[in-house]
C-alpha cells in the first residue's frame, strides 16, 4: 500500500509535529503553499496555530482574513489550535473566535494539546482522505485570485460584528464601499440585520479621526 502524503509548506518549523508525523509513517512533502501548513487532499488543507498564535491573531486581526484565505481557496478547511488557551485573552474571547470561524467561514476548529496530538489528527485526516475516499493531496485547485467582490467582502468582513454573509449584503445594497463610508446611521440601517447599535458602531470606525478611540 501506497504511503500516506502530506504537503506541508516548507516555512512551518514546527520539528515536533513533522518528526512526529514522520514516525506515524507519513511522506512529508514541501512546498510554499499561498495558504495554509499542509495540504491533505484536493479539498482539505489545514493551518495550524499555537494557543498564543491563536490569540495574538484576534487581537491584532489577522485571523478572520486567514480564514476567509483559507475558506476561499478548498472546500474543506480545518484549522488545528494547539496548546492551552486563555493565556492572553479571556478564554469565551477565544471561544466566541472558534464559533464565528466556523459559522462565518465554514472553517472545522479541531482542539489539540500538543505537538504530537496535532500530527496525530493531521495522519489520521489524511488517511481517512486518501485511503478511505481516494482523494490526493494536490498543490493545484486552488481558486484564482481575489475578484473585486471577494476583496469588498474580506474589507467589510474585517470590522466587529460583520461576517460575510452581512458585508455581502452590504454590498449589494450600497453597490460600492465609498457609499457605506459615506452612509449615515440611518441609511444603513436599511441593510437587514443591521440594527441601530450596529449602525452606530460601523459608523463610528468608518468616520472617527484615527488615534480617536470610536467608542
Amino acid at each position: 500500500m501506497e504511503k500516506v502524503v502530506i504537503i506541508v509548506d516548507n516555512r512551518e518549523r514546527n520539528l515536533d509535529v513533522l518528526d512526529s508525523l514522520s514516525k506515524m509513517d507519513i511522506l512529508l512533502r514541501f512546498s510554499q503553499l499561498p495558504v495554509g501548513d499542509y495540504i491533505i487532499s484536493d479539498r482539505i488543507c489545514v493551518e495550524r496555530k499555537t494557543s498564543g498564535d491563536f490569540e495574538s491573531s484576534i487581537v491584532d486581526g489577522r485571523l478572520f482574513e486567514q480564514m476567509e484565505r483559507l475558506s476561499s481557496s478548498f472546500q474543506r478547511p480545518f484549522l488545528i489550535v494547539e496548546g492551552n488557551l486563555g493565556e492572553r485573552i479571556n478564554k469565551n474571547a477565544t471561544l466566541g473566535a472558534m464559533l464565528r470561524i466556523y459559522i462565518d467561514y465554514g472553517v472545522q476548529v479541531i482542539k489539540t494539546e500538543d505537538a504530537y496530538e496535532t500530527a496525530f489528527m493531521l495522519s489520521r485526516i489524511a488517511e481517512m482522505e486518501q485511503r478511505v475516499e481516494n482523494k490526493e493531496p494536490r498543490l493545484h485547485g486552488y481558486k484564482k485570485a481575489f475578484t473585486n467582490e471577494q476583496w469588498q467582502i474580506l474589507v467589510l468582513s474585517s470590522m466587529p460584528m460583520i461576517g460575510p454573509k452581512l458585508a455581502r449584503d452590504m454590498i449589494k445594497h450600497f453597490k460600492t464601499i465609498r457609499n457605506i463610508a459615506t452612509a449615515d446611521v440611518e441609511e444603513l440601517r436599511k441593510v437587514e440585520k443591521i440594527g441601530k447599535k450596529k449602525a452606530e458602531r460601523i459608523y463610528k470606525i468608518l468616520n472617527s479621526e484615527f488615534g480617536i478611540d470610536g467608542e
